[in-house]
């Protein structure tokens, strides 16, 4: 069986943060974690970087996972995404080639434009446009790491002579992922030689839409080897598959409460979630953003549709890598990242998933 890199996701949200008496315990608990991941060998550590929003509290990536490097001395760190648009991009190259240096050669820097209308309204910011906002700054975070000296003039940023500092441990630079859900993102990442992430369509859909990348991608003739896929899943494993949906069926079924869109304590605000329900304006009504919408209904009403449509991996050690095998092979992974935490699980049926997973697992595939 041909190697499948595995990394562990993590969207320190809301619902965890209210809990606890301040986010140091929760920050306290998660470095624990993330020792843990490396002796049970992880890949990587990802979280993801929302603004004013309960869906995910990693307001800082470049700050907390620096955190997470001084206490690893293997296990790759990376934001799947950094939201690109909420950045000055000298800072952003600057932030993140610290973190590198730091990590000793870590990084591996996930991009993303956003999605949600609220967390750009409430920082002044265009929501619609956080394409164009994005593509103009990561060329400048390139030019920054490749040369160390940036003179730009754009829609968004200008700068003279900028001197940013220092460069990335990595060289010429981290590895670059992109958030891509739509054709124009799959394009975009295939042009600019990206790897590229995905994880809320159904299997299929995901299938067709890394098939496309690559064709794009050929269609580029870029050269040396093809850019990696990322796969992040909810994944729950038990000793037995009985015991493993026994476990898992209603945090699944209720994942959605802790992680309310369209809901919860941000439609009490003025704010609320923005111009339309689903929180990401008239961006929802596209063609593929309303698939995905169909998906989140689907599997807020079929636990089976969870599972059967590759939404959440499910079983026994043995039925997990039964699963993989056929998503790999389906799909063409190179890095499948497990969302062990799955809506409000207590944390010591999260930690037997982990260690079933980093023990049995994970060697399957090495």
């Amino acid at each position: 069986m041909s190697s499948l890199d595995f990394g562990y996701w993590d969207s320190l949200g809301g619902y965890e943060m209210d809990k606890a008496a301040s986010a140091a315990e929760v920050y306290d608990r998660r470095i624990n974690v993330s020792q843990n991941l490396e002796k049970l060998g992880y890949h990587s550590y990802w979280v993801i970087e929302h603004q004013n929003s309960p869906v995910g509290q990693c307001t800082s990536p470049s700050v907390y996972l620096t955190a997470i490097a001084s206490h690893t001395s293997k296990l790759r760190l990376g934001a799947m995404v950094w939201c690109i648009p909420f950045h000055n991009p000298l800072r952003l190259a600057e932030e993140v080639a610290m973190l590198d240096n730091i990590s000793h050669g870590r990084v591996e820097f996930g991009s993303g434009i956003g999605v949600h209308e609220h967390e750009f309204i409430r920082w002044g910011l265009n929501f619609y446009e956080r394409a164009a906002m994005s593509e103009e700054t990561m060329k400048i975070v390139q030019m920054a790491w490749k040369t160390g000296e940036v003179t730009f003039e754009g829609k968004f940023w200008k700068f003279d002579e900028a001197l940013p500092a220092p460069m990335p441990f990595q060289k010429p630079y981290p590895p670059i992922w992109a958030a891509a859900h739509s054709p124009a993102a799959l394009d975009y990442a295939a042009r600019n030689n990206y790897h590229v992430a995905q994880n809320i369509d159904t299997d299929e859909n995901i299938t067709q839409k890394f098939d496309y990348f690559r064709s794009q991608w050929k269609s580029y003739n870029h050269g040396g080897e093809m850019p990696r896929t990322f796969l992040q899943r909810h994944v729950h494993v038990a000793e037995t598959d009985e015991k493993a949906h026994e476990e898992a069926r209603h945090y699944i079924m209720n994942a959605r409460d802790t992680n309310p869109v369209g809901g919860g304590k941000i439609a009490q605000t003025r704010v609320g979630w923005g111009s339309d329900p689903r929180g990401m304006g008239t961006d929802g009504h596209r063609p593929d953003d309303a698939e995905r919408g169909r998906v989140f209904r689907e599997a807020a009403q079929s636990y089976e549709f969870s599972i059967d449509n590759g939404l959440a991996i499910v079983g026994s050690p043995e039925t997990v890598i039964q699963r993989l095998r056929t998503a790999k092979e389906k799909m063409g992974l190179d890095l499948f990242t497990a969302n062990h935490q799955i809506g409000a699980m207590p944390p010591e049926i999260i930690d037997n998933s982990v260690k079933l997973f980093g023990e049995e697992v994970i060697p399957a595939f090495k």
